[in-house]
Parts: structure tokens; sequence; C-alpha cells
């Protein structure tokens, strides 16, 4: 991952930073070089980063603007959001994409500093939180939240896995503080330390969980779907950069919405294409990205994700990471209103697609859909030579996971997917005779 390697802890992203340098967006002459930066392994982000440039559309915008300029694109990939702040603050980038809990840092940070950001738009969100997951050794003891008491966990502080984290272990009745020993860390590193042994759990936001757990490195813990709040990642710009050049942030903008376009109407072609610019597995980036997939990609800055975000605010502050934080003034939706014209309230409207089991088979194009998770086992116990991937519901929270992977219910005639056993144990509880079976056993029960 380009310039990933520098680890900038949220805390040290609020302390003094001197100014080094002149606006990313300034350019000699007809020129005007334009900075963007991204996560390319932050999947979420992939509409307004990998995607996006892997399109060209943001590039193509900006050739039909006819305004004089010759326009270049600067794409500056980085592990966190963290790091993009401090840039954005310096006036190195012009437009960055990063998740709620960083956007907050990235508007407290710059106010701090005088150089105010503005959000302008979102990119991939989930109503519940299930973007967000902790997760454990594949031969961990751990089964359920409070079984984290006085363990290590790595988790990269000020993001919203954190923020995840945070939330999860207050609702089990445990003190984020002083009830777990915190190590605050880069994805990588904590998904190394989870392997190596060094730390117990891993909360991270996507692709990580995912992705490790695709491996077999990991299984998951807890499901951020389980506190029923919205998380998502969005786009923030500079303020100075937006007035200034107002027109290419709405190039921007529009590039975006067509980048998700061809997400929604394309999931596994742009699976494939992140996959292939990333270096992770198409398998799991269609987990997040695909149609029925965690993630919901829409530019639309909805409601309810601002409510959200106001509601975060609570979690910084306690953490002693920032103060108060005006999400209002924070929010600028004026550019993307007008880049998606009267399509933006159809937009604002729309809900994410409902949670379906998937098929993806070998060599396709496409996945095949079924009505319930049994019809999928049904289908794979028939089929399994010819499966790349097979994708089921959360039967509570709705979150997608690897079909292999879940922790499965079976109920009279009924046969239920759970992300982690702490789900699976709760509907146990709640439904007599019901019992857990073995993958395996559930395909046999099925065919």
């Amino acid at each position: 991952m380009k310039r990933s390697a520098v680890a900038v802890s949220a805390v040290a992203l609020l302390l003094p930073l001197s100014a080094c340098g002149g606006s990313a967006e300034a350019g000699s002459g007809s020129t005007v070089t334009v900075t963007v930066g991204y996560q390319s392994k932050t999947i979420n982000t992939v509409t307004a980063g990998t995607l996006l440039r892997s399109l060209g559309y943001f590039e193509k915008q900006l050739d039909s603007l006819h305004d004089g300029h010759t326009y270049k694109v600067d794409w500056q990939d980085y592990a966190t959001g963290a790091p993009i702040t401090a840039q954005m603050t310096a006036g190195k980038i012009d437009i960055g994409s990063m998740g709620d809990f960083p956007l907050l840092l990235n508007a407290a940070r710059g106010k701090q500093l005088g150089r105010r950001t503005r959000l302008v738009s979102v990119t991939g969100y989930n109503l519940r939180g299930g973007l967000n997951t902790i997760v454990t050794a594949p031969g961990s003891k751990l089964s359920s939240l409070k079984d984290l008491k006085g363990k290590r966990v790595s988790t990269s502080v000020g993001s919203a896995a954190d923020g995840t984290l945070v939330r999860a272990l207050q609702r089990a009745g445990i003190d984020p503080d002083k009830g777990i020993s915190k190590l605050n860390q880069q994805p990588a590193v904590g998904a190394s330390a989870l392997s190596s042994g060094s730390v117990d759990a891993l909360s991270q936001f996507v692709a990580w969980p995912g992705l490790l757990t695709y491996q077999g490195r990991a299984k998951a813990l807890y499901d951020g779907a389980q506190l029923n709040l919205p998380t998502f990642h969005g786009v923030t710009a500079r303020e100075d950069f937006a007035q200034q050049r107002p027109a290419v942030l709405e190039a921007f903008l529009k590039a975006q919405a067509e980048a998700t376009d061809y997400l929604n109407t394309h999931p596994v072609a742009a699976s494939e294409k992140v996959a292939e610019a990333t270096g992770l597995p198409a398998e799991v980036v269609y987990l997040y990205n695909g149609a029925h997939g965690i993630a919901t990609f829409d530019p639309a800055v909805k409601p309810q994700l601002v409510s959200a975000l106001e509601q975060d605010v609570s979690v910084l502050k306690a953490a002693k990471l920032t103060g108060d934080i005006d999400v209002g003034s924070f929010l600028d939706d004026q550019y993307v209103k007008k880049a998606l014209g009267a399509s933006y309230a159809e937009r604002l409207a729309a809900a994410p697609a409902p949670a379906t089991s998937e098929v993806w088979p070998k060599g396709s194009e496409k996945t095949v859909s079924f009505k319930s998770a049994k019809e999928l086992l049904a289908y794979v116990a028939g089929h399994q030579a010819s499966i790349r991937a097979a994708y089921v519901p959360d039967a509570t929270t709705g979150t997608l996971w690897f079909a292999d992977k879940a922790v499965w219910v079976a109920d009279g005639d009924q046969l239920l997917p759970f992300v982690t056993p702490a789900t699976a144990q709760a509907y146990l509880a709640a439904h007599r005779g019901a019992r857990t079976v073995s993958y395996r056993g559930a395909l046999e029960r099925a065919s």
C-alpha cells in the first residue's frame, strides 16, 4: 500500500502541525493539479477512490469542463484517514475519503488550524453498523464480548472500528479504558499481532475482518450491526478548495455518482476491478461491495448518517480525542446536490437492498440469489466443485458473511446462519429445540 508505512494516531493528529508548502490544487500556468487522498483497501470508499481511479471518470469529468485549464489528478493512497487529514490541513490534499470517526477528527483538526474542511458526500454505509467487526484467532476460546475483559485488543484509535469497540464494550458492561488492554495499531499491524498471538482480538473496519476470516486467520466475535447504529465513510474537501474551484469539486462528485452507478449495476465486475487494484481477493471485496453486500453505496448525505455522526462526537470527547464538534457546520451538501441535480432527492430516499443469500459460481460474471439460506445450502451441496464463494445474511442482523464461516443453527426445518457465536446463542436462548450444527452438517440437512 503506497505511503502507508507511517502510522499517525488520532491523538497525534490533534497536536500542532506546522504548515508545509502551498495548496495542492495550485498549478503553474494553465495546468491545475487536483490531489485526492484515498484508502485503497478500505473498500467501502472505492467510489471516491480505488474504483473511481480505475474507471477514469474523474479525469473525464475534468476534461469536459473546457475552462481553459489542463487538469491533472494526483491520487495518494493511505492506510487510514489520519494522514489524509494531516495532509489536507497542510494544504497538500484537496479531497479525501475516510470513516465517520476520522471525519469528525478531520473537522476538528481543520477548525483548530484555521483550514476548515467540509463533509460533501457519502461513499459506503451500513445503517446497523455492520461495516466494523471484532475478530479473534481461529482457535480462540473467546465466544462473546464479555470474554474480552482483561484481554489485549488491537484497533486503530479514533477510527470507526475503535468507536464500535468502545460502544460494544460499554454495552457489555466493560470499561473501554480500564477493562481491556487496548493497542493502537495500523490495521495490517493488528492483523499480524492477532496471527502471532500477541493480541487476543482485533477490532477493525472493512476489509480486514472479512479478509482475515476468508483466509482462515480469524473468526468473528462481535458483529458491529449488533449496535444497530449507522456507520459510514464519506468524502471531505478543503473549504478553500471548494470555494476556489467549485466546478472541480462538482466534477468529482459527478464522477463519484457515476462510479456508484457502475458498482451497483456491475457489482461482480466492480469487485474484480477493486481486487486487481488492491490485491484483495475478489470474494472478500464482494462480501462488502456486492449486490447485497454489507456496504450500501450512495453519495447522498442521509439524515440517519448525519444523526449518527452527531452521536459519535460524545465517544471521541470521552476518549479525549477532541472537544465539541458542530456537525451541522461541517456538513455542506450543496455541491453534491448541484452535481446530481434532480436525481439527488431520489438517491436520498433510496433504501439499502434487502439481505439475500448469494452464490458466486466459478467462471461466472453474475451471482445467483436464493430466497433462503437453506436453498443456498441445497445448491452448494449439489455444486461444491463449481462454487467460487457463497454468502448468507445473519438471521438477526442481516450482515452478510461467508457461508462456510458462519455459525449454523437448525431450528425445525429451518437452517439459519449467524456471523458470531453470540448472535447464534441469543437465538438459541429464545428458541427451544434449536441447536447449532456444523457447516457440513447444514449442507447434509439441506441436500
